[in-house]
């Protein structure tokens, strides 16, 4: 039951003449009106306060102390989730992790969709037939994309839920941890990007680490990995097999590296156990693999000594370099790799 049920919920209609203002881009996504506070809010679902508050963060969203901040919406996600833990299908601090991943997601997921749109933005805003500003242009455009957008999401979502589930019944076959899991960990970064961002304009910057992630993805994806993150000039990608991580690396240095237009790039992938936890993965080849790029020469591939040992002799030539003291490992001696 959500708060005030008596009263509507639909966004009040504006004037014909007026035009849209910032207020009635967040009507128009959020659906509904901004009407109840954190009090009436928890009242409502039958939880405290502080639990209320608790997920409202793992969200990702701030406190708005007693002011009006949440809709019916909001207050039926809060009993969706209240209701789970109630019928004993999760504990509270299980929900509070799993509110948390969805937030974090989504607030990337919203950042990347609106710095893609507003370029579109602009150009309805400015075309001969717009009399209704950039305010009004996104009104436009939101009413028509969000409901194909949000099936998009719920398709998406059950596929990379079903590929997870089959990772998962994967390790479970072979009798492994289900939260430690051998791999082959990636880094690939762009040499010199901070004296490369200072001499790029803030637009050329933006273009130049879309298309890097966006390549790098596409290969990743190609050779059966998987992009763990993006960190702006580097990507971090894992693979089951440490050949398809090869791979992987001769295909970003392809399509990156060696393109005049991009900048060089460094690769380095190392072996080993490492933790896989909401979404991202922990431990020594992951520190490791990002070592490495510091290592590397330009567009070349740099991989540790458990990496070279999984490697066919008959396929693959290594050669080992110098050994330095690599932070964190100690004296390493890393290696270089290339097809025979």
């Amino acid at each position: 039951m959500t708060p005030r049920q008596d009263m509507t919920t639909e966004p009040e209609p504006t004037e014909p003449d007026a035009r849209p203002g910032p207020e009635d881009l967040e009507r128009a996504i959020l659906g509904q009106e901004v009407e109840f506070n954190a009090l009436e809010v928890a009242a409502a679902t039958g939880v405290t306060l502080a639990e209320a508050r608790r997920l409202w963060r793992a969200l990702g969203f701030p406190e708005h102390g007693v002011e009006n901040a949440y809709t019916d919406a909001d207050t039926e996600a809060l009993s969706t989730m209240i209701s789970a833990v109630r019928a004993d299908l999760f504990d509270f601090d299980l929900a509070v992790n799993l509110t948390r991943a969805v937030g974090q997601t989504m607030a990337r997921l919203a950042d990347w969709e609106v710095s893609t749109l507003v370029s579109r933005v602009d150009e309805l805003a400015a075309g001969p037939d717009s009399d209704e500003g950039r305010t009004g242009s996104a009104l436009r455009l939101i009413e028509q994309i969000k409901g194909p957008f949000e099936d998009l999401l719920i398709y998406v979502w059950r596929r990379h839920l079903a590929a997870a589930v089959a990772r998962v019944e994967a390790m479970r076959s072979n009798e492994e941890d289900l939260n430690t899991v051998q791999l082959t960990v990636g880094f690939a970064d762009i040499v010199s990007f901070t004296a490369l961002s200072n001499r790029l304009t803030e637009e050329r910057i933006g273009d130049l680490v879309e298309l890097f992630e966006s390549r790098c993805s596409d290969v990743v994806t190609v050779h059966g990995g998987r992009v763990i993150k993006s960190i702006g000039d580097s990507v971090l990608f894992v693979s089951e097999d440490p050949i398809g991580a090869y791979n992987i690396a001769e295909g970003i240095i392809n399509v990156v590296g060696r393109d005049s237009r991009m900048p060089d790039i460094r690769l380095g992938l190392a072996t080993g156990s490492v933790v896989m936890r909401l979404g991202d993965v922990f431990g020594p080849p992951v520190n490791l693999a990002a070592r490495l790029t510091a290592v590397a020469r330009r567009n070349r591939i740099i991989i540790d000594a458990t990496t070279a040992g999984l490697l066919p002799d008959d396929e693959f030539e290594t050669r080992r370099l110098p050994a330095r003291p690599v932070r964190g490992f100690g004296i390493v001696e890393p290696l270089t790799v290339r097809r025979s």
